[in-house]
């Protein structure tokens, strides 16, 4: 009988160990731990430390730090510590965790055969998944990995026996069941994993690759078999293991005390945890209660209404909008709930801008559509780069040339240089003045927004009406609109850095890594169609004819919100000068609010930010979502008067206009499990930067624009660099909480919504991320999510009751 779906169905379920990676281009925050998520948290970061080697705790100098400044409440740990079992006082626990910590693990600078399969083995993935970097391409590559690397090692003199190569099975399947005859078919999972964990970073972009289906994947491809025919040949020619050694478990170090049911560690961290999700919650209760007093808003229609995304860096800016006049801000996922791939004007390639739990359904792109002279003007500007690109890469690559080349444009590269490193804020004004010459594609472009029954492309290209009409709809009920300004700008958003190869990390996570506005486009030119509109009014959503529906981009490195506007009447144009006066003042205010945190003074914080957008040499343009560490489902009304510092994702929801819970199942479903992958991302690139990050931008090497290495080979590192999570070497700024998410709403109905997702509820019972909800109906009171559809009370303190749960429809009093 053929062993091929065995085969198949091992590496596959093996895979589940590793997390996926995204090419670098379009990084996308995931959970590195993600085929863990199916076991309580403290089990997957020990289960995790055992297959990827990663810690997945914070440290002890990192709790005693938090504790010292007040960010753990003393008594909330005394008390988590007495509920799980540890007699300890806080200062004797944390030697303990210091102490374990201390215990060295054995380690060995001698090189092994299993560094020396990896060596070549990564040498081969650079070369196979290059994304049109290298200048002499590997050959053969559209036969596969498995046929490319074995008809080219005979020639590599880094293997040994490299003929022998061309004797394996030519079928990967077949190759793999050849070096697996020693091995009975249930170890191979184990060794499996214990192959796919050699390499981390790697696998989980082929992971990523094969299921994304790209162009790079159909043209080249490679798939985990092909992969593991590989290694494990090389494993058979450098005699390196095959499977792991069954070793037992280590000792505890001190973490963990007899009858305790969690390490110590986990302890510390819900503590942490804790102290921040009280303050929160009762902010958002004390709202509650207090908005129900005052009654709704009046009915007075305010200056603009902006839809931002849930990015926590929105928090800051919405602020300061609503502090410049009559404006409501509102969260909504940052690609508008259009799952779109998008081509732009000219563009070669096609991204999906929507969140990797979603497959883009539509193409989107940009068309001209008039504006003859800006078009002409954009093409001769683009023309004009690129000749002059192709003209400087043919002279540095030509061996006959190179030399003459540098002598004659070596002055100007110097200059060209000297400025970028001593005087980046001029640069960044050369560049805006020459980009305010120069029309932008909104400028003469429209999305192909229309359905088109002809596009030859493996999507349809545009949207059927109903389609329109859903999206639309969609969008107000979730935001729970019963009113609309003369402007609604839907603002997007997007980073703006300098020789940065993390740049996508910065843009929307809820498009891809790709900036917001193409999707803010879309949405605006559907609601601004007639037809959908009129449709839209059959289902009680009244738009008013004077309602003009507008997109922007929300620049996070420099605070700039570009608006646009070109299909305004001139009948707002005083309404849009007006808005456009105060988003430059509310920049003002949020770039001097973030001046601090990135070590400039408030008054050169507009500066600075530009500044640092065109610093070839800055590390760290922006915090990008450090400090994330809340999602706050509710009405504005809520948080309006807070601040949230930067950390909190939110998102608009008005429970008493969702009776089904519809809205609510939709963003429990969407935007809050996006948020726990970015939130998770945060957390263990912060923990482990080693294992789950990516360690220090100065050395690193990117290779083959899908990722980077730490110095010249070997693994593809796989999450953040240590300066977008740490102010100083051994100093975090993103402080490594899980997820607290605070949804208003009455308790039976999140109940409901939890009881039909029982992936969202699985992640909840096994700690992955906390949820309080604050009722409007039972006077506000709070509920902590305690496991398998119950609740507890805030009021009463959980960690110290024997039986802190309580059903829903019995916490009425």
């Amino acid at each position: 009988m053929s062993t091929e779906p065995a085969i198949e169905e091992r590496i596959d379920a093996a895979a589940d160990a590793v997390g996926s990676v995204w090419p670098l281009h379009s990084f996308v925050t995931a959970n590195p731990l993600a085929g863990f998520e199916d076991r309580p948290f403290h089990e997957a970061v020990a289960d995790a430390e055992q297959t990827l080697g990663g810690t997945g705790y914070p440290s002890a100098d990192v709790f005693r730090a938090a504790w010292e400044r007040g960010a753990i409440d003393d008594d909330l740990l005394r008390q988590e510590l007495a509920a799980h079992g540890y007699d300890d006082d806080p200062t004797a626990s944390l030697d303990r965790l210091a102490a374990a910590e201390s215990v060295d693990t054995p380690g060995s600078a001698v090189e092994t055969a299993t560094d020396r399969v990896d060596a070549v083995l990564t040498k081969w993935l650079a070369a196979f998944l290059d994304q049109g970097r290298a200048k002499w391409p590997m050959p053969d590559r559209e036969q596969g990995f498995y046929a490319a690397v074995r008809g080219l090692a005979p020639h590599d003199g880094d293997v040994p026996s490299g003929g022998a190569f061309a004797d394996r099975p030519a079928e990967p399947v077949a190759a793999i069941r050849a070096a697996l005859t020693d091995y009975p078919v249930g170890e191979w999972r184990d060794v499996f994993e214990f192959q796919l964990a050699a390499l981390p970073g790697w696998t989980g972009f082929l992971k990523q690759r094969a299921a994304a289906g790209d162009d790079w994947q159909t043209e080249y491809p490679i798939t985990l078999a092909e992969y593991l025919a590989v290694r494990l040949t090389l494993a058979d020619l450098f005699d390196a293991p095959v499977a792991p050694d069954e070793t037992p478990d280590g000792p505890d170090g001190g973490t963990e005390t007899p009858g305790a049911d969690v390490p110590l560690p986990e302890v510390w961290l819900s503590a942490w945890e804790a102290s921040y999700r009280d303050e929160l919650v009762d902010a958002v209760a004390a709202a509650s209660e207090s908005t129900a007093e005052t009654g709704a808003a009046d009915g007075d229609r305010p200056d603009a209404q902006l839809v931002f995304c849930i990015d926590t860096r929105s928090e800051i800016v919405r602020r300061h909008v609503e502090a410049t006049g009559d404006y409501e801000t509102h969260g909504y996922a940052g690609f508008f709930g259009v799952p779109m791939r998008y081509s732009g004007y000219g563009a070669d390639v096609t991204v999906d801008a929507c969140p990797p739990i979603l497959d883009a359904q539509h193409r989107i792109a940009e068309h001209p559509v008039g504006g003859d002279e800006e078009q002409a003007a954009h093409d001769r500007w683009q023309d004009s780069l690129s000749a002059g690109r192709t003209a400087v890469e043919r002279l540095k690559a030509n061996a006959a040339t190179a030399f003459s080349f540098v002598e004659s444009a070596g002055a100007g590269y110097g200059a060209a240089l000297a400025a970028r490193t001593l005087v980046p804020g001029r640069v960044h004004d050369l560049l805006d003045a020459a980009d305010e010459r120069v029309p932008d594609e909104h400028e003469f472009c429209e999305p192909s927004v229309d359905y088109n029954p002809y596009s030859v492309h493996a999507l349809r290209e545009g949207l059927t009406l109903d389609e329109k009409v859903e999206y639309a709809a969609t969008a107000f009920e979730l935001l729970g609109w019963e009113r609309f300004a003369r402007l609604v700008v839907f603002t997007g958003h997007a980073s703006e850095t300098a020789n940065n190869p993390f740049d996508s990390s910065l843009d929307c996570g809820a498009c891809a890594g790709n900036a917001g506005g193409p999707n803010a486009r879309v949405l605006a030119a559907i609601c601004n169609d007639e037809d959908v509109r009129a449709a839209l009014g059959e289902r009680g959503i009244e738009i008013p004819a004077d309602t003009v529906f507008v997109a922007a981009e929300h620049n996070t490195t420099t605070d700039e919100i570009a608006l646009f506007d070109g299909h305004v009447p001139e009948s707002h144009a005083a309404d849009l000068e007006r808005l456009r006066t105060d988003l430059a003042t509310a920049r003002e205010n949020a770039a001097a609010e973030r001046a601090a945190d990135m070590g400039a003074a408030g008054e050169s914080g507009v500066r600075d930010t530009e500044r640092r957008a065109a610093d070839w040499a800055e590390t760290r343009p922006e915090w990008g979502l450090a400090g994330n560490a809340g999602f706050v489902v509710g009405p504005r009304e809520l948080t309006a008067d807070l601040d949230l510092d930067g950390r909190s994702f939110l998102h608009s929801y008005d429970w008493a206009t969702d009776p089904d819970g519809d809205a609510l199942a939709a963003i429990v479903a969407g935007p809050l499990v996006v948020t726990q992958w970015i939130n998770a991302q945060y957390y263990f690139a912060t923990v482990d930067n080693a294992a789950y990050g990516s360690g220090s931008k100065v050395t690193q090497n990117p290779v083959g624009n899908v990722g980077v290495y730490q110095g010249n080979g070997g693994d593809l590192m796989a999450g953040l660099p240590l300066q977008s999570l740490y102010s100083a070497d051994d100093e975090p700024y993103h402080q490594p909480l899980r997820l607290s998410t605070v949804v208003h709403a009455p308790v039976e109905r999140v109940t409901d919504v939890l009881a039909d997702n029982p992936a969202v509820a699985g992640l909840l019972d096994n700690g992955w991320l906390s949820l309080t909800v604050v009722d409007p109906t039972q006077d506000h009171r709070a509920f902590d999510y305690a496991g398998e559809l119950e609740w507890a009370p805030v009021s009463e303190p959980a960690a110290a009751t024997a039986e802190p749960t309580v059903a829903p429809q019995a916490a009425d009093d």
